[in-house]
């Protein structure tokens, strides 16, 4: 009798594990904070910039900058303009926003590297004549934190650019730091639809970006497919952007849009538009795919990589198909690690999770997922 082969039965959770684990950060700044000191009075606590980072960085002690308040210009929503929150930037100052909104007729304008502007409360910059709320030059070392933007009556083209449109940053060696940023797009109390083309453009390279949150409104006020209209969230044009925590929704075609070389995502969620009226005003590539993937990267690309990635359909208005969820150049060099399609509810479906690959999502709950992806590949 011959001897029988024993088989070993994979154990844990093989082959789909149920977090994406990445080791290190590469580079991370905590945003700045306010502090308070007996003898110095106020000042803005900014930690120290780390590479290959694990945990927080106030866990084993903390290092960082002390700024003291005379070095800001403290804006108060009842009284500033971008006027003259502008004349405070020329000047040499930082900016402190106060709780509140700005209702602003221009942009605030940051041209000055190594530039903090950071929000308290979630200072929200709202859009009054069309313009962007926030622009910068082709500056490094600037660091935007904790503000949300809000879309207006009338159309914008985009609510914040970072760098100059067709211009590459140089490197200098800094990163550009953008943390807490939030977006809407409708759903505020408001008495008269909005709209914009795009949320936020990043034009510069070496930008971080940490928690950002890009909504065009699917329940509120003045919310509906011809009310609150948005193209894109946000456009990545620039090269060696990293993105930690990216969240964006509902907008009327491509959610993110990624043009840029060398780029990094480290965990995206994404719904698709629950609104859509039909599959005919929804349609990409010249009309001949349905739908608007949620995560477009450019065929120019040549290095990219994401991890931990969901997308989520509910088609709640109509019967319509999604083509698929990511698009990406097939080449060797952009990777896609742990990637979910979920199905939520509604009229079905999403026939693929990267161009033309992975299983569709057709019922309410059924989830598909691809571990890893590159050039055409699914391992």
């Amino acid at each position: 009798m011959s001897a029988q082969r024993k088989e070993k039965n994979p154990t844990g959770t093989w082959p789909v594990v149920p977090y994406t684990e990445v080791e290190k950060t590469e580079a991370m700044q905590e945003k700045p904070f306010l502090i308070y000191d007996d003898e110095e009075g106020y000042m803005v606590y900014v930690p120290k910039e780390r590479e290959n980072a694990i945990g927080v960085s106030w866990e084993n002690g903390s290092e960082g900058e002390k700024i003291p308040i005379d070095q800001f210009y403290v804006a108060k929503p009842e009284k500033d303009t971008a006027e003259t929150m502008n004349q405070a930037l020329e000047e040499g100052k930082n900016l402190l926003l106060t709780p509140g909104i700005y209702d602003l007729e221009e942009p605030i304008a940051v041209n000055r590297p190594d530039t903090i502007v950071l929000g308290m409360g979630l200072a929200t910059l709202r859009a009054a004549k069309g313009n962007v709320c926030l622009e910068t030059g082709n500056v490094q070392g600037l660091i935007l934190a904790g503000l949300l933007f809000d879309a207006g009556e009338i159309k914008s083209d985009n609510l914040l650019v970072i760098g100059n449109e067709g211009q590459k940053s140089e490197d200098n060696g800094k990163n550009i730091y953008l943390s807490d940023l939030f977006f809407h797009v409708g759903g505020t109390d408001t008495d008269t639809p909005v709209s914009v083309k795009c949320c936020a453009t990043i034009n510069s390279n070496h930008v971080v970006g940490d928690n950002f949150w890009v909504w065009r409104a699917d329940h509120g006020d003045n919310v509906a497919w011809e009310k609150n209209e948005a193209e894109n969230g946000i456009i990545i044009n620039g090269d060696d952007v990293t993105m930690y925590a990216l969240m964006v929704e509902h907008f009327e075609q491509y959610q993110t849009v990624w043009n840029g070389d060398h780029g990094k995502v480290y965990m995206y969620q994404s719904e698709i538009p629950y609104d859509v009226p039909n599959q005919e005003v929804w349609m990409s590539h010249e009309g001949q795919k349905n739908g608007y993937a949620s995560f477009y990267v450019d065929d120019a690309v040549d290095t990219f990589e994401a991890w931990g990635l969901g997308v989520y359909l509910y088609n709640r208005d109509a019967s319509v198909e999604l083509d698929t969820a990511m698009e990406v150049p097939d080449k060797n060099g952009v990777k896609v690690h742990n990637i979910c399609t979920v199905m939520l509810t509604g009229y079905p479906g999403m026939n693929h999770i990267i161009n033309e690959s992975g299983d569709s999502v057709t019922f309410a709950g059924e989830r598909k997922v691809i571990c890893e992806y590159e050039n055409g590949l699914i391992r």
